[in-house]
């Protein structure tokens, strides 16, 4: 197993370091335009509800999520990130932040979530744990919630797995549909969509689930 990505050190010295190149350092314009979207009868595609970040990094997905009405719950697992979320919280964008494992959310969290979104927190996990990370999400989200995520980079592990060089380790988009479908979720969408920022185009593919 990947010490060094399983543990918050590694990350923590990113951000002390100033290498968070994950981060755009604005929220994704992907989701600002899902966050825009209305359907037919001119209602919300995604409304408001309560939506969990992992791997919330800087924050910046959790404030706009939260300035349009989401009781948003952002997760890191590196202080430094949690530290820099909270200071930069106003009235306007306040949310809960947790600093905790992924791996390790609490029970009583277990389907309570109507959104999980993701953006380069899979990418940035041991991929032996991959699994395991489709199990926490289904686990989480409420029967009817949605799994809103953007993969990247995309491209291929080699074999074995854990000899895949990274972070960030690349993400087959079929094989991550096809882990959360054994979780009991459902493919609703997927694009590669216009609004990816121009250094990412193809390199990133929306994918919304849905679990039944």
């Amino acid at each position: 197993m990947r010490d060094d990505v399983n543990h918050p050190a590694k990350w923590e010295r990113y951000y002390r370091e100033g290498k968070a190149g994950w981060s755009l350092h604005t929220p994704t314009p992907v989701f600002q335009h899902l966050l825009a979207e209305e359907d037919a009868q001119g209602q919300r595609v995604f409304p408001p509800g309560r939506i969990l970040i992992p791997g919330a990094g800087l924050g910046y997905d959790a404030r706009e999520f939260a300035r349009h009405g989401f009781a948003v719950v952002a997760v890191d697992f590196a202080r430094d990130a949690v530290e820099a979320m909270q200071n930069a919280l106003t009235p306007e964008t306040a949310h809960a932040i947790v600093q905790a494992d992924l791996f390790q959310l609490p029970a009583a969290w277990n389907e309570t979530f109507d959104y999980v979104l993701e953006y380069t927190c899979f990418c940035a996990l041991d991929p032996t744990r991959r699994d395991e990370y489709a199990a926490v999400i289904a686990r989480l989200l409420k029967p009817g919630g949605k799994y809103i995520a953007l993969a990247f980079p995309l491209g291929e592990l080699v074999h074995p797995p854990e000899m895949t060089p990274g972070p960030p380790f690349p993400v087959n988009a079929p094989q991550l549909i096809a882990l959360l479908q054994a979780r009991g979720l459902v493919l609703r969408r997927r694009e590669i969509h216009p609004a990816t920022i121009k250094p990412r185009k193809g390199r990133e593919e929306l994918i919304v689930m849905q679990k039944q």
